[in-house]
């Protein structure tokens, strides 16, 4: 009768130098985001270069952040290999919505493999997910950086979720799917808002106002453009986990602890025993044979 297995159900571990590869990337995305509530008055919005410049660092740091990992140990060949294949079926996967009615059913592959293989991977997974869905759907363009940091942020959350089990599990990354798209929209809006309305509405983005009332004037402007979308992308995102999170993480776990990622334990080792020694781990060995 097989023993269970004593590995870890999230093999990709995170170490120090990954933590903080990680948490420059998520400061360089926050600073990306956030700019439309630090500028002055006097400050002069351009677009196009700065985009592009935000995508080089962006790639940049992703690079990073998996030579880290590799350099660290905790993620090797075989994880790598995992990480394109969840790529690949989230690229495949999201042409099927087209973004419509904000229908996204890419997030569900990346919100199991972060919950399957943990934060570091997670983040990874989102960034790499959507670059290649881009470049099959030809969606590259300035807001892609900005997509990817997005899509990184809502998998690396699902890594860091609390432990639960069963229908508690499925549950719990089905309103954590629903939350995570309407941040996800939220986000988003952050990268045009500041230039899609003219000066004189309510919610027109002011330069050099108080970040509160910048923050509320946005609010608004979310709440009446885009909660449509968010809506449809929050009710499919989590449909799609609640239906498909049981067998895709038993899928994903078992071939984590078959490929063994993460490095093996000390007791592996010192419990590990030829299959052709008959002798329990407890037995004494045998005094030697007296001449």
């Amino acid at each position: 009768m097989s023993t269970p297995s004593r590995r870890p159900t999230r093999p990709v571990a995170v170490g120090p130098k990954g933590v903080l590869a990680v948490g420059i990337a998520s400061a360089f995305g926050v600073a990306a985001f956030g700019w439309p509530f630090l500028v002055s008055d006097r400050s002069g919005l351009t677009g196009g270069l700065d985009e592009w410049l935000v995508f080089g660092g962006l790639l940049a740091l992703v690079i990073v952040t998996v030579l880290t990992l590799l350099a660290e140990g905790t993620m090797d060949a075989k994880a790598v290999a995992m990480l394109g294949v969840l790529s690949a079926v989230a690229a495949a996967v999201r042409p099927l919505g087209a973004g419509t009615a904000g229908i996204e059913p890419l997030f569900f592959v990346i919100i199991l493999g972060g919950r399957a293989f943990g934060p570091g991977f997670g983040f990874v997974l989102g960034c790499t997910s959507l670059f290649s869905s881009a470049l099959l759907t030809g969606g590259v363009g300035p807001w892609l950086p900005f997509q990817m940091f997005a899509a990184a942020w809502v998998a690396m959350g699902a890594g860091l979720l609390p432990r639960a089990d069963g229908r508690r599990e499925v549950a719990l990354l089905a309103a954590y799917g629903a939350v995570a798209a309407f941040f996800y929209g939220l986000v988003m809006n952050l990268t045009f808002w500041p230039f899609t309305l003219g000066p004189n509405t309510s919610i027109s983005f002011v330069p050099g106002e108080p970040a509160i009332d910048n923050l509320i004037r946005f609010f608004a402007y979310d709440f009446a453009t885009s909660l449509g979308w968010d809506l449809g992308r929050a009710i499919t995102t989590a449909l799609l986990v609640a239906l498909a999170a049981r067998p895709m993480l038993r899928a994903l776990r078992r071939a984590g602890r078959r490929a063994a990622f993460d490095a093996v334990p000390e007791f592996a080792v010192a419990d590990s025993r030829p299959s052709s020694d008959p002798r329990p781990s407890s037995d004494p060995a045998p005094s030697p044979r007296r001449s």
